[in-house]
C-alpha cells in the first residue's frame, strides 16, 4: 500500500507479450539483482498485481525470522530460511524446497543469487574471487552464489516451469529507500524480465552453475545498456495497481485505530502517571520495532556477509 498508493511509485516491465501472458499462471523461480533497499517491495508489488502475492516465496537469511511482524509472518508462509553457510543449510534448504514441490497454488520463488546486497567493498572482494577463479569481472553485480540456485532447480524440477530473470533499476539514477517511501517520495522502477524454460537449464550441477554465471554476465550488460540509454530492451508494460492493498489498509486502520485513539484518550484522561508511563513505554517499543524493520533494508547497515565470505570456497 505504501509503495503503490502512498508514494505512488511506478513499476514498468520490459519484456514481451508472451511472457506477460504467463504471469501468475505457472510455478517459477525468480532471480533478482540485490542492489537497492526496496527491491523486495518492487517484487512484492508485481506479485500483487498478478495475483500471486499470497503464494510468493523466497530463500531468505535467517536473521529476518526475528524481525517483528515480517519474520513471524514469513515463518507461517513457509518461507525457506538459511544461515548462508551451505554445510549447515543443506538439510534445511532441501527440506523447505521439497515441501514446496507440491504447492497447490501458482508460486513465485525468489532467489537473490548474490547472497547479499551490493556495496563497493563487497563488490571489490567479490571480483577478486572472480579473477582468481578465471570468471569474467562483473561491473554491477556480485559474483553469484550457485549452490542455492542449483539446489532450487534440482528440487523443484517437475514443479517449476521456468526461471524469470529480473534486472531492476531506477530512473534518474536514484537510490530509493524505505524511509523515502514512508515520506511519500515517488520513484520510477524499471524491471527487465526474461523467461527461460526450465528445460534450457542443464541437469548437471556444474553446467547449471556455468549457466548462472553466464546469466549474470548478461544481466551486467543489461545494466550497462540501461545506464547508457535509460531504458531496457523490450516492449514496455505498466501493470495496473489493484485496489485490494488500499482497501485492506483502510479496513484494518478503521478496525484498529478507532479503539486505539479511544484508548489513548482514556490513558491521558486517567491522570495516572504509571498508566501514562506504561503507554509511553509501549509506544517506544513499537517505534523501536518499526525502526529495526527499516534498518534491515538499509544498505549501510547491512550485514558484513560477503566482505570476507567470498574469499572462502563456495
Amino acid at each position: 500500500m505504501l509503495l503503490e498508493w502512498w508514494s505512488c511509485t511506478e513499476c514498468t516491465l520490459f519484456t514481451d507479450q508472451a511472457t506477460v501472458d504467463r504471469f501468475g499462471k505457472e510455478h517459477v523461480v525468480i532471480i533478482l539483482n540485490h542492489n537497492f533497499e526496496i527491491d523486495f517491495l518492487c517484487g512484492w508489488t508485481m506479485c500483487e498485481r498478478f495475483g500471486v502475492l499470497g503464494s510468493s516465496k523466497v530463500l531468505a537469511k535467517r536473521e529476518l525470522l526475528y524481525v517483528p511482524l515480517i519474520g513471524w509472518t514469513w515463518y507461517f508462509l513457509e518461507i525457506v530460511f538459511c544461515k548462508r553457510k551451505w554445510e549447515e543449510d543443506r538439510d534445511t534448504v532441501i527440506g523447505g524446497l521439497e515441501r514446496l514441490s507440491d504447492y497447490p497454488e501458482y508460486m513465485w520463488f525468489l532467489l537473490y543469487c548474490e547472497g547479499t546486497r551490493f556495496t563497493e567493498k563487497k563488490h571489490r572482494v567479490s571480483m577478486e574471487v572472480a579473477i582468481s577463479k578465471g570468471l569474467p569481472v562483473l561491473k554491477y553485480h556480485l559474483l553469484p552464489r550457485t549452490k542455492g540456485f542449483t539446489t532450487a532447480v534440482q528440487c523443484l524440477r517437475g514443479t517449476v516451469a521456468a526461471v524469470y530473470d529480473v534486472t531492476l533499476n531506477f530512473r534518474g539514477n536514484k537510490n530509493p529507500s524505505l524511509l523515502g517511501i514512508l515520506y511519500g517520495k515517488k520513484y520510477e522502477a524499471d524491471m527487465c524480465v526474461r523467461r527461460f524454460p526450465l528445460e534450457e537449464i542443464p541437469l548437471d550441477e556444474k553446467e547449471a552453475a556455468q549457466w548462472l554465471h553466464k546469466l549474470y554476465q548478461e544481466k551486467d550488460a543489461l545494466q550497462e545498456m540501461y545506464n547508457q540509454k535509460g531504458v531496457f530492451p523490450g516492449q514496455q508494460f505498466k501493470p495496473r495497481r489493484r485496489p485490494w492493498t488500499l482497501l485492506n489498509f483502510v479496513c484494518w486502520a478503521t478496525v484498529l485505530l478507532s479503539p486505539l485513539f479511544s484508548c489513548v484518550l482514556g490513558v491521558f484522561a486517567s491522570g495516572s502517571p504509571l498508566l501514562i508511563l506504561t503507554f509511553l513505554g509501549f509506544v517506544g517499543a513499537a517505534s523501536f520495532g518499526v525502526r529495526r524493520l527499516i534498518g534491515v533494508t538499509e544498505i549501510e547497515k547491512g550485514s558484513s556477509y560477503g566482505n570476507q565470505e567470498f574469499k572462502k570456497k563456495e
